[in-house]
C-alpha cells in the first residue's frame, strides 16, 4: 500500500466518522434533518432524521482540516467528504425506498456507497488503479464495522453498527 492509498483511506474513514463523533461531543445539538422531515409519495422520509446538516458540515470541515494536516489541500479533503456524504445519502435514500427505518443496519449498503464513491472519484488524484479502489472499499468495510463496535462500547455510537 502506498502513502497515497493510506491517506485517501484515512480521509474516507474520517469523513464517515466525523458526524458520529461531533454528535457525541455536542450532545445532539444542532440536529436538523437534511430532508427537513419531508416524505415522498411512498410515505417514507427522503433520507430520515439521522441524516443531518450538522453531520454534513462536520464531515466537510473535519475532513478538509485533516487533509491539510497531512499535507494535502483543503479542497482535496472537501471533495473526499463531499463524495462520502453523497454516497451516504444515496444509501439512506435507497433504504427509505425499500422501507427500512432510519439508522437500521443494511450490510454493504451502509458501507459501499460512502467508500466507493470517494475512492473511485479521487483515484486519479491519488494515483490509484481500479484494483486499489476495490481493495480500499473492502478495507473500509472491515474497518468501519470494527470501529462501529468500538464506538458503541465507548458510548459514542447509539447502535453497535
Amino acid at each position: 500500500m502506498t502513502i497515497e492509498f493510506l491517506q485517501l483511506l484515512l480521509l474516507i474513514i474520517i469523513a464517515n466518522g466525523a458526524p458520529i463523533i461531533v454528535r457525541a461531543l455536542i450532545n445532539d445539538s444542532f440536529k436538523l434533518a437534511v430532508d427537513f422531515g419531508q416524505k415522498l409519495p411512498d410515505n417514507n422520509p427522503v433520507f430520515g432524521p439521522s441524516k443531518t446538516w450538522r453531520g454534513i458540515f462536520s464531515a466537510l470541515a473535519v475532513t478538509s482540516f485533516t487533509a491539510w494536516l497531512i499535507g494535502l489541500s483543503i479542497e482535496t479533503g472537501f471533495m473526499i467528504a463531499s463524495y462520502a456524504v453523497t454516497g451516504d445519502l444515496i444509501s439512506s435514500f435507497i433504504k427509505r425506498r425499500i422501507g427500512m427505518p432510519s439508522s437500521s443496519m443494511a450490510p454493504l449498503l451502509d458501507q459501499v456507497p460512502e467508500s466507493l464513491l470517494p475512492a473511485y472519484m479521487m483515484k486519479d488524484t491519488f494515483g490509484l488503479g481500479i484494483f486499489s479502489v476495490f481493495l480500499m472499499v473492502l478495507i473500509f468495510i472491515i474497518t468501519e464495522l470494527i470501529l462501529s463496535h468500538i464506538f458503541y462500547k465507548a458510548g459514542i455510537r447509539k447502535r453497535p453498527y
